[in-house]
């Protein structure tokens, strides 16, 4: 089997990580792999199995103007349409909504099989009238689409739809392969002799981490051998530090960029949290899961009730409800032993979601198509 996967960059992100996570796993199965971004190579976050072919095309142009976004995506469609010519895959693979649209045009006029992937859900997240309208045209040349929940699949149906939707999960990779950049949890100082209450992400409004900052400081005081670490790194960085100033808990926060190791970082934590404002399916939270982490995960719209199990292995949250955020870390901070309880179902993600599992529902979309 020759696959080709083709996505705006293999930089720090969840699409990046299923990306990397299914193209080793085939990989290793024998299959030819290839790897088109359209940023270049040098912003890849994620290690390959040696056997993939890496393409970096080089074309991540900001356009200034409409008519220059024309261009530069007419571009790519032509790049990728002499890949795909050249390459010859059996099928190729885009993740997220953009790249879908390109890849639909590509395969479409080099008669190759293709297969979209929504990363996130998609009302959630508008693209501008532009794209929404391309991706309306555009997904009808799918050969197949997978969408990562029900209620994304049933929106697609509606409003972009292809010939063939599955509804398939993230695979969880246990244990995570550490790569650069790495930064022990040792050696953020003020982690010594307390209890870790961890986060991940892009530090983007979508994670919520403002919210994050505002529910722990009305637990500093009360939870005073705790301390919060958000790893990610993004635009609100200065933003998220002067707030954790204006709140009184500079000393109680660190944010020390992304890390190439979190997987060291979930085996230290003692709760996980995760408060964004929208998802598709977090590869945070069931990273954390697989690690034995207990979790507290607000409930967005799709993503989070899907992996993490009430009660269980964490709690759900109601979304936009700080005082349920504050009620449900107070309980888990102050509560050893729940922690222990939860920590040890939540591992049981590790088969619910593991990688040959989620990789034959692919499969088998494969051979439908």
């Amino acid at each position: 089997m020759r696959i080709l996967f083709y996505l705006q960059s293999l930089s720090s992100g969840g699409a990046e990580r299923v990306t990397a996570i299914l193209a080793n796993h085939w990989a290793q199965q024998g299959w030819g792999v290839t790897i088109v971004t359209v940023a270049d190579k040098d912003q890849d976050f994620y290690r390959l199995d040696p056997r993939i072919r890496r393409i970096g095309l080089n074309m991540a142009i900001q356009s200034r103007h409409i008519g220059q976004a024309v261009v530069n995506n007419l571009r790519r469609i032509r790049a990728l349409h002499r890949i795909l010519r050249r390459e010859k895959p059996d099928v190729a693979v885009a993740m997220m909504a953009t790249a879908n649209v390109t890849l639909a045009l590509a395969g479409r006029l080099a008669r190759v099989s293709t297969v979209g992937s929504e990363r996130i859900h998609p009302p959630a997240l508008p693209l501008g009238r532009f794209w929404e309208r391309a991706r309306r045209w555009a997904y009808p040349m799918l050969a197949g689409l997978v969408a990562q929940t029900r209620d994304s699949a049933a929106w697609l149906r509606v409003h972009a739809p292809a010939p063939r939707i599955a509804v398939i999960p993230n695979p969880v990779q246990y244990p995570l392969v550490p790569h650069p950049p790495q930064i022990t949890p040792s050696e953020v100082a003020p982690l010594q002799g307390r209890r870790m209450l961890l986060a991940v992400g892009r530090l983007e409004e979508q994670k919520g981490f403002d919210r994050l900052l505002d529910a722990f400081a009305e637990l500093a005081d009360r939870h005073t051998d705790w301390h919060l670490v958000i790893l990610g790194r993004g635009g609100l960085h200065q933003v998220l530090t002067e707030q954790a100033a204006r709140l009184g808990i500079r000393d109680r926060v660190s944010l020390p960029g992304a890390v190439g190791n979190v997987g060291e970082w979930f085996e230290a934590a003692d709760l996980y949290v995760l408060t964004s404002r929208f998802e598709g399916f977090p590869n945070t939270l069931l990273e954390a899961l697989a690690h034995g982490v207990p979790s507290v995960a607000v409930d967005c719209e799709t993503g989070p009730r899907e992996i993490l199990r009430h009660g269980v292995d964490g709690l759900l949250v109601p979304q936009g409800d700080p005082r349920e955020l504050v009620a449900a870390l107070d309980r888990m901070m102050g509560d050893e032993s729940l922690r222990a309880r939860f920590s040890k179902r939540a591992v049981e993600v590790r088969e619910r979601f593991a990688v040959g599992r989620v990789a034959a529902q692919w499969e088998d979309l494969f051979s439908s198509v």
